[in-house]
């Protein structure tokens, strides 16, 4: 796609600001407008008419149906479509599309995770229309962006309690800008999510059950080359990587998602795709609709896109980089300034920002656990399980001279000479950059980097948003009547109280290191190592407490969230132990089997002409051992794996799976994976690390 096509296609299938001021009545253009940017109600002849506008657009574009698409439990994305024909007495049809199916859906809520909010015969949930994400067309259909709930109204999705934690966050944050004399009509978050993949060559994936069912190899010994040499990392792209990467640009771009950035990340065959930043919400609607089209739009070049965190060991798993900000009328509140010492509203909503993880450690934790992020987190650049905040030199030296009654110094970029003449001067930033922090400043907003490739990026934007609008509300209700100095000199001494208060969370070094995990543990910081650590943080009484007093989720929410992600971490370690004893019966023992038979008929062969052949009776041997070691490991899965799915509670169910199921699967990977050097290559059933990592 040239300039002038991308310009002209941008946004071509989306309901833009542009096309609903071309297509509705001023006064309804005006009035949708303030239900988007100021949050007021959406009235139902509004609807009506946009509406029509929306069906109008949407036929002339080649669509014939709408669906309502939201995001379940499940962590994707769902859709039902519904044709816009209406049928006449006459024989012939209408397109027609009301306010009503606009603003409310009604899919069928029994057959989605509910963590026990719904059950099998509690069939009826509603959507509703989420106007703040505009409609686009997907496929000939016409998706309109909604919430989904519960007959009862409880939120059944990411992004309800989302919307509600961008509530939360604007109405304390106004709160607190009014006491600097800012009356902001609209206080939004933004995020820019990185999302990070590998591609394989589907015919190497189709050969793979375990990428087919789980999304990650299961068996594979290391192979002879990893990522050592570092010369993945931004190199040169391979043109079938570069024609697809460019079909999921041009895609996306009449999406009008932001796609900005590609390159070959740091394991062979990694890639990443990153965008420009958009309101919160938005931007985990266009992630998800890269991660569809990055799955789809793979197959047209013959590859298949893995979104597991860790799809293969012994190399960089993937995460997804949660930029996040946070602005008042379009001004960055979190820039720091020429001198961010003497920046008083920056200080507070820094030091609000760093009291708001520390706090809420345990909740950050738990938003990013799953079974894939627990291979991924603590090593190959993951940032480890431990929430720390990285603040750079700079920012690092004011909070010190706060905490230290000590002025410091401002300091701007300095200008570094390279030493050859033709090249420009490069400007240093005032702060290195920490790929071992969980949660970093990068100049103007943080980068929460604990976030899995393949996780809804919702729920620690839900967490987020609402420990900070906890601590705006705090520091809103202890400055309330005081102004001019009185209000300077309060609010300074609350920035130095919250900053000793949560010195502690601030961390500038390697978060790897042995070490860090030492003073972390002096330092009290929370060290949730697995899913099955986490998980039962959701529901302490003070985090149910938490959620309920912001309106983003009440106590019934809470509790299914829990549930729901507990019975997830189990069924998918399930799925991955019977993956692993198919492939072990149908594909390696056949084949161990029947390379061994080949080399022990050779053997006696030999034997019989009277020669002796020490190697292949030695290979014949191991590899006799190594069928008897897998057979009694597979035996031994199947009956640990049986014995944890009948395990009721939640909890104990998913510490089975952790303490029993997992080692019993480490145990028969280890025997199958010890077999495969052995095994002649003609005679392995599955394509190797070797073959997949580097495809030409």
């Amino acid at each position: 796609m040239g300039k002038d096509k991308v310009t002209e296609e941008y946004g071509s299938l989306l309901f833009t600001d542009a096309v609903m001021q071309e297509r509705l009545p001023k006064p309804t253009y005006k009035e949708l407008t303030k239900v988007i940017k100021e949050g007021k109600a959406l009235d139902l002849d509004i609807a009506n008419e946009v509406a029509h506008a929306m069906k109008d657009w949407a036929l002339e574009k080649g669509a014939t149906h709408y669906a309502h698409w939201f995001q379940p439990l499940t962590g994707i994305t769902s859709e039902k479509h519904d044709s816009f024909i209406t049928p006449k007495d006459d024989g012939s049809v209408l397109m027609s599309f009301s306010g009503k199916e606009l603003v409310q859906g009604e899919p069928d809520a029994s057959s989605f995770p509910s963590g026990g909010l719904r059950a099998t015969f509690e069939a009826r949930g509603y959507t509703a229309w989420d106007p703040t994400s505009p409609a686009f067309i997907k496929d000939e259909v016409l998706c309109i962006p909604t919430a989904f709930i519960s007959y009862t109204g409880e939120a059944l999705d990411k992004k309800t309690p989302l919307l509600r934690s961008q509530v939360a966050l604007a109405t304390q944050a106004k709160r607190v800008l009014a006491l600097f004399g800012k009356d902001v009509t609209s206080v939004i978050t933004t995020v820019g999510p990185e999302q990070e993949y590998f591609l394989v060559k589907e015919e190497d994936f189709q050969k793979r059950p375990d990428l087919v069912l789980t999304g990650r190899t299961l068996f594979g010994c290391a192979p002879a080359k990893g990522q050592e040499l570092e010369e993945h990392y931004f190199g040169a792209i391979r043109p079938t990587v570069n024609a697809f990467m460019k079909e999921v640009d041009d895609e996306l771009w009449k999406l009008g998602v932001p796609a900005k950035t590609k390159h070959n990340e740091v394991a062979p065959a990694q890639h990443e795709l990153a965008p420009i930043f958009e309101q919160g919400s938005l931007a985990i609607d266009d992630n998800l609709l890269a991660m569809e089209k990055l799955k789809l739009l793979a197959t047209h070049h013959g590859l298949a896109c893995l979104q597991h965190e860790k799809p293969f060991d012994y190399v960089n798993g993937s995460g997804k980089h949660n930029n996040w900000s946070v602005c008042a009328d379009g001004k960055n509140l979190l820039e720091p300034g020429s001198n961010p010492g003497e920046n008083l509203q920056f200080l507070v909503f820094l030091a609000g920002l760093i009291a708001a993880v520390d706090r809420h450690a345990d909740l950050m934790r738990v938003s990013v656990a799953s079974a894939g992020n627990d291979h991924r987190l603590g090593a190959n650049e993951a940032p480890p399980a431990i929430v720390s905040v990285f603040l750079g030199d700079e920012l690092d030296a004011v909070v010190e001279g706060l905490i230290n009654d000590e002025t410091v110094e401002a300091h701007g970029k300095t200008r570094m000479d390279l030493g050859v003449p033709m090249l420009p001067d490069v400007l240093q930033d005032t702060t290195d950059r920490n790929r071992t922090s969980p949660f970093a400043f990068t100049g103007n907003k943080f980068e929460f980097r604990m976030c899995g490739s393949q996780q809804n990026l919702s729920d620690p934007n839900v967490v987020l948003n609402t420990a900070v609008a906890e601590v705006c509300d705090e520091f809103a209700t202890a400055m309330e009547g005081k102004t001019g100095d009185e209000f300077t000199a309060a609010a300074l001494d609350w920035v130095k109280a919250a900053l000793k208060e949560h010195h502690r969370v601030i961390f500038e070094g390697n978060g790897y290191s042995d070490e860090w995990e030492a003073e972390a543990e002096r330092r009290g910081l929370p060290n949730f190592k697995t899913t099955v650590d986490a998980l039962p943080q959701m529901v302490t009484p003070e985090n149910i407490e938490f959620f309920s007093k912001y309106g983003v989720l009440n106590e019934a929410e809470v509790n299914a969230r829990y549930v729901s992600k507990a019975e997830q971490y189990a069924k998918l370690l399930n799925i991955e132990a019977n993956t692993m004893v198919d492939m072990a019966k149908r594909l390696y023992l056949p084949a161990i089997s029947e390379y061994s038979s080949s080399l022990a008929a050779s053997v006696a062969t030999k034997a019989e002409l009277g020669i002796e052949s020490k190697a292949e009776l030695e290979l014949v041997k191991t590899l006799t051992g190594g069928l008897d070691t897998i057979y009694t490991a597979v035996a031994d899965l199947e009956s640990k794996n049986a014995d944890a799915r009948e395990t009721e509670d939640p909890q104990a169910e998913c510490e089975a799976y952790r303490d029993v199921v997992i080692p019993a699967m480490d145990a028969l990977r280890a025997a199958v994976d010890e077999m495969e050097p052995v095994v002649a290559e003609d005679y392995w059933p599955v394509p190797s690390y070797n073959s997949m990592l580097f495809w030409v």
